[in-house]
């Protein structure tokens, strides 16, 4: 039985609108280990669920998301740029995906989106809602600013975190304990062998992304990775059941 996680990237991304609801409880459904979303505040400092800074890309409506209030994001439509049967779809805040996955067994990879806006005190006030639905053991937080995860150990070195990075980095493992974190979340081009072989001397996990393609999966598992973070959580599967 191979062991290797499967993250849901923003949810069942492959076949569902991204960092939604539906995409989540797909992943669920699909039998994914975790899943992946992005974190960003609303004007009135409210954590929703979307990648980008701007809502252009992925739903109906323009601006930043900082701009909107959560009520004004609500209203906006974000399922129908993927399909249309998804036109109900809408940018969850934080506190409703934590909500739900109280009562599923599932990991999640919380990744801040504090490098293009510094959201103020992003950090604390996702600290404070893991902490007040009690899942700081099934959390990691990522962030491609590092000086974000130095702040999440500052307020609160039980929760893991995760460096996120696109750069062919040497010994990233010894450059990731400089910032207190446990895991390395590394682009898949530069998840080479020397990477593994020294994280796991390190005892460190690395979980590429995003991995979508079979063959991409089918190495990485047998190469030792300890999760893979994939937007094809049920291709995902049937690869390693096939194991």
């Amino acid at each position: 039985m191979n062991n290797t996680q499967i993250f849901a990237h923003r949810g069942s991304a492959g076949t569902h609108p991204e960092n939604t609801m539906d995409a989540f409880e797909a992943a669920l459904l699909a039998g994914a280990d975790g899943i992946e979303l992005d974190v960003q505040l609303t004007q009135d400092g409210i954590p929703v669920i979307i990648h980008d800074e701007t809502v252009n890309r992925t739903t109906n409506g323009e601006g930043w998301v900082k701009d909107f209030t959560l009520n004004e994001l609500k209203k906006l439509d974000a399922g129908s740029w993927f399909d249309p049967k998804f036109t109900d779809a809408t940018i969850p805040s934080l506190e409703e995906v934590l909500e739900w996955i109280t009562n599923t067994p599932l990991l999640i990879n919380i990744e801040l989106k504090s490098g293009v806006v510094r959201y103020p005190s992003i950090e604390k006030i996702v600290l404070d809602a893991i902490s007040s639905f009690k899942l700081k053991d099934r959390v990691i937080i990522s962030s491609f600013n590092h000086y974000s995860l130095v702040e999440v150990n500052r307020l609160d070195p039980a929760v893991e975190t995760a460096i996120l990075f696109m750069e062919g980095l040497y010994e990233p493992w010894k450059y990731a304990k400089t910032v207190n974190a446990k895991g390395l979340h590394c682009y898949l081009p530069v998840a080479v062998p020397e990477l593994f072989q020294g994280a796991a001397k390190a005892e460190m996990p690395v979980r590429p992304f995003p991995v979508n393609e079979e063959k991409h999966m089918l190495s990485l598992m047998k190469g030792g990775s300890s999760a893979i973070i994939t937007d094809w959580p049920e291709k995902a599967l049937k690869v390693r059941d096939s194991l």
